[in-house]
């Protein structure tokens, strides 16, 4: 394992200052230019592959400074903490030892007990803060979320932004409240018992104010990514990237208290090397956990169905600790709305639900019609929390030209039997902010870039991703204010009575998740998944005693099923949650409390019905 090189501003109190350390391999001299009323140059020092540094008593928390390269060249830190007036201006020095943290007690959740809600920060509160958040979170807790997921707050340009544009990764967001409105954020939720995940993005870096093309090849030409060149973690000099991303995983970890890193489209880092970077990663955050003593999680997003990320290292893999299953989200999402352009090609059979079940991956080695290709691997020796399942999530809303929410694209009934799915299914269940009620406002794609023929470009480019899709009207504007204020949360489950239904359903399929045997630490290979002659899954958990049974009829017209068998004589079911009830928005249940086994069972349309094993 590499050692690693501390970058960027380190304040110590001890030191009386601060050391600056700065890769430039290619540069002839290095100063750090202090933004005092008199300015102050420090020159640094060049030492060992391309590192410069040195210790200036001048700079104290609070110090604006920027980075001078052979003296003509003026640029933020690109391990910069803090950038109080944006991507172009000076960066910030950060004490990391101020902040008075109060969760000495927290321990990070079991990866099986992470029931994760996904949210954009900038939209989640009419004021788009962190410390706005704050008041919130007691309402997810309530709801019985364990963890929330924040989409990247690294520096982007501009003030609004999903965050994936971001070019100073070790900086927090200074719209969002900067690294002191992150730390009071995460304090909180520790205090409310949520664990926090955090995306961080490795895979490339957004186009405006992005220099680290001045300081070093942090790119390579090697490789191609939808987003440019990739971001050097194989070829020539790539120690030191390799270095510069592991360091700030790490600072999240250690300095931010983040219990979960979510890393965005791994697939997309691109490294031939002996050891793959992202289990180099894995090898320092678990040297981290050894010396803070906590533990920390690491989920990948990826596209390539492919099990080495979460496999151990003995076994060949990365060691991970979950990933994304796109096939999931594909396969109800394409049976629940009919959609079959895109990458919906090849999804939304009956048997594909039944097999996602089981498998988490539909394409486990088959032929992919999308991609043309056979696809993906087996899951079979994966455990069940190792998969992380949604129905929505921001890219598959966000992506959408209008960025319609499953609640404009299918009625109530649906969307308490897609929640069922989701919920019930024996993986990890992510909600995306607002779905919990059907969440009407959209979310779109916005930025707020200050270069015109950028802005030009990102609005041409998402014209150009929508080609492939059958969807009507126009693009709005990714530029535009308005864009951003309509993607922001209304609330306004608590003045509409069926919003409010779907939000209590949520809350009492959470509470069967959390407090069920068999449901609370899933075994998907004690799990049953099959589809009956009358096209209606059967669903039904094994793994502790009392078992639970869960029927989803997702068609249009009722069915009349009997209950299947499992292996082992159950005994009754009996009926403990069904979506068809008049409490939860339905149009009534005659169903008995108590089912025999083999039982005939008539299911409305669209509906879910969850029994218990009954001694």
């Amino acid at each position: 394992m590499a050692i690693l090189r501390q970058i960027g501003a380190q304040y110590s109190a001890d030191k009386k200052g601060t050391v600056f350390t700065v890769w430039a391999p290619n540069a002839k001299q290095v100063h750090i230019l202090l933004h005092k009323p008199e300015p102050i140059q420090v020159p640094l020092q060049r030492e060992a592959m391309g590192y410069w540094t040195a210790l200036s008593e001048f700079a104290n928390p609070g110090t604006r400074y920027t980075v001078m390269l052979d003296e003509e060249t003026e640029r933020p830190d690109p391990a910069s903490h803090f950038q109080p007036e944006g991507v172009h201006k000076a960066s910030e020095v950060v004490d990391h030892t101020s902040f008075t943290w109060t969760d000495k007690k927290w321990k990070n959740l079991p990866l099986h007990q992470y029931i994760i809600y996904e949210l954009h920060v900038g939209t989640f509160t009419p004021e788009g803060t962190f410390e706005s958040m704050i008041e919130r979170l007691p309402e997810l807790k309530e709801l019985g979320i364990t963890a929330i997921e924040l989409m990247p707050v690294a520096q982007f340009p501009g003030s609004r932004n999903w965050g994936y544009d971001g070019v100073l990764p070790f900086a927090v967001q200074n719209s969002y409240g900067g690294p002191e409105g992150l730390k009071k954020l995460v304090n909180a939720c520790h205090e409310q018992g949520l664990a926090v995940v955090l995306d961080v993005v490795y895979n490339h870096m957004g186009p405006e104010g992005n220099y680290l093309h001045d300081f070093g090849p942090y790119f390579t030409d090697k490789y191609k990514t939808p987003w440019g060149s990739a971001l050097n973690f194989d070829d020539n000099h790539s120690d030191a990237v390799r270095n510069y991303f592991i360091q700030n995983a790490l600072m999240w970890l250690r300095d931010y208290h983040i219990d979960a890193l979510r890393l965005d489209a791994v697939h997309a880092i691109y490294d031939m090397g002996a050891k793959h970077f992202l289990q180099e990663l894995q090898e320092h955050v678990q040297e981290l956990e050894d010396q803070v003593g906590r533990d920390f999680i690491l989920i990948a997003e990826s596209d390539l169905n492919d099990v080495r990320l979460i496999n151990s290292m003995e076994r060949g893999g990365y060691g991970l600790d979950a990933q994304w299953s796109d096939d999931f989200h594909h396969v109800i999402h394409a049976m629940v709305t009919g959609e079959q352009e895109g990458y919906y090609v090849g999804f939304g059979t009956q048997d594909q639900l039944a097999k996602v079940m089981k498998k988490a991956f539909v394409y486990d080695g088959l032929y992919s019609e999308h991609r043309h290709r056979t696809f993906g691997n087996s899951t079979e020796d994966n455990r069940a929390e190792q998969f992380v399942v949604c129905s929505q999530n921001h890219d598959q809303v966000g992506n959408r030209m209008l960025g319609e929410r499953l609640s404009d694209l299918v009625d109530f009934e649906t969307l308490k039997a897609v929640a069922g799915l989701v919920i019930l299914s024996p993986y990890l269940p992510m909600l995306f902010m607002g779905e919990e009620y059907g969440e009407k406002n959209p979310f779109l794609y916005f930025v707020s870039h200050g270069d015109k023929a950028l802005i030009e470009a990102v609005r041409k480019g998402r014209r150009e991703e929508f080609k492939s899709f059958a969807w009507q009207g126009e693009a709005p504007d990714p530029q535009s204010e308005k864009t951003f204020n309509q993607s922001k949360l209304s609330r306004s489950y608590t003045e509409n009575t069926q919003q409010n239904q779907l939000r209590e359903f949520y809350k009492r399929l959470l509470q069967l998740r959390k407090n069920t045997a068999a449901l609370s630490k899933p075994d998907k290979s004690k799990v049953l998944a099959q589809i009956s002659d009358e096209k209606v899954l059967h669903l039904i958990h094994q793994t502790k005693e009392p078992y639970l049974y869960c029927l989803f009829n997702l068609h249009d017209s009722a069915q009349s099923i009997n209950l299947a068998q499992p292996e082992e004589n159950t005994g009754n079911w009996k009926t403990i949650l069904h979506s068809a009830a008049a409490e939860w928005g339905g149009s009534g249940s005659e169903l008995p409390d108590v089912l025999e086994q083999k039982a005939e069972v008539t299911l409305p349309p669209k509906s879910v019905l969850i029994l218990q094993q009954q001694f």
